[in-house]
């Protein structure tokens, strides 16, 4: 293997967007889960991505959709194909379509008109605290007509990307048992947003059921969000406590650019990534940073 700083990586997470089509960033400055999100109130395109990504050795991408004005899933996946075709990123198109809804096969069908695309996501994660709420309720991954959906996604070969906090991960452990054939990633290595020893007992007995099921893997993407900086001693538990349960074959890396943009670089984000593999080998760290997304994403 190459030394670390010319060894390939596939980025398994990140955006681009047209402010325009892109209603959160589009209007009057609401709360996020991520804070203060002024600077990204802009169009992000691949050719700024492109600068920053590839210049720490990223040669293969996965795009995560952004939600888009509703409506605008199929031209979503549309546009991220046509930059695709034009700049050779991103390899891979995650898109997002509700799976509950009448219309669903008409709209899987239609994106998968597009070459890249390779997954769904329908963000799921329900907290408490209402900055944390994605979902419209929460348990959505209960309701009947939204699995017959999930089938649909199983039934195409299209991953579905899985982001929850822990308290769902049991119930996201059943969902993935009910469905074997269906690809899980979950995203952000579960978001651990509560650090108290209670909420690391929660995150920890969630992943190690999730784990347990084989058609679940993870990223590490998003590791900052909620501290809200690039902190390799911070990271290094998250990452380490997930490879001793998922294995580095069932784990990748994911930069959540532009997202993280918010308050580190790139090169540091990698780098921070690369302190908590410390303890792999040269073979195992290709495994996290390159070969899974490739296995999983088909690139």
């Amino acid at each position: 293997m190459s030394d670390a700083k010319t060894e390939p990586i596939i980025d398994a997470h990140h955006h681009i967007w047209r402010l325009a089509h892109t209603p959160w960033l589009n209007g009057p400055v609401v709360p996020r889960i991520f804070g203060d999100y002024e600077p990204l109130r802009r169009d992000y395109p691949v050719e700024e991505y492109l600068a920053e990504a590839t210049a720490a050795g990223v040669v293969k991408s996965v795009y995560v959709q952004v939600n888009v004005a509703p409506g605008a899933e199929i031209e979503e996946v549309e546009w991220v194909q046509s930059i695709a075709d034009t700049h050779g990123f991103p390899h891979g198109i995650v898109g997002y379509a509700d799976l509950a809804a009448a219309n669903l096969s008409d709209t899987l069908d239609r994106q998968l008109g597009c070459r890249n695309l390779r997954g769904i996501r329908q963000q799921l994660h329900w907290h408490e605290k209402p900055l944390y709420c994605f979902a419209s309720h929460p348990d959505l991954m209960d309701d009947a007509a939204w699995r017959a959906g999930l089938k649909e996604v199983g039934r195409r070969g299209l991953v579905f990307e899985l982001q929850v906090f822990a308290s769902q991960m049991m119930d996201s452990a059943r969902l993935a048992r009910d469905f074997p054939e269906v690809t899980f990633v979950l995203l952000h290595a579960g978001m651990l947003e509560d650090r108290r020893p209670q909420g690391w007992a929660r995150w920890r007995n969630g992943m190690r059921e999730l784990s347990a099921c084989p058609n679940v893997c993870t990223k590490f993407s998003g590791l900052g969000t909620f501290e809200r900086r690039c902190d390799a001693v911070l990271w290094r538990p998250v990452i380490e406590e997930t490879l001793a349960l998922f294995g580095p074959d069932r784990a990748m890396f994911g930069s959540n650019f532009p997202i993280e943009k918010l308050w580190t670089g790139y090169a540091d984000l990698v780098a921070a990534t690369r302190a908590g593999l410390a303890q792999l080998t040269p073979g195992e760290r290709h495994e996290v940073m390159y070969a899974t997304a490739e296995r999983v994403y088909r690139l």
